[in-house]
């Protein structure tokens, strides 16, 4: 049985810690959110689990990361998202 989506008391979908982003993505969520204006987003998928993280419309912008902790230092709008994931607006988060 899957573990239930956590929701602030706010009803916000936003991250509380650094551990509740790690366990979303190693539980093979889709995050979208923004920060500083631009839209970014984060997904596992494919046979190997890889994590894939990318500033939306731009896949220059895309990096493939090993483990959640690669990706929290993918910078986002000049912060590495490790920084700033308790801060960042998302606006999709699906499991």
């Amino acid at each position: 049985m899957s573990e239930p989506l956590i929701i602030t008391d706010d009803m916000s979908l936003n991250f509380e810690s650094i551990s509740e982003f790690k366990q979303s993505i190693n539980w093979g969520a889709e995050i979208e959110f923004t920060w500083k204006g631009k839209e970014y987003g984060v997904i596992r998928y494919g046979t190997d689990n890889k994590i894939t993280i990318y500033e939306a419309y731009k896949p220059e912008t895309e990096k493939v990361c090993e483990t959640a902790d690669d990706a929290l230092e993918y910078i986002v709008g000049g912060d590495r998202l490790r920084d700033v994931i308790t801060k960042v607006n998302v606006v999709s988060r699906t499991i």
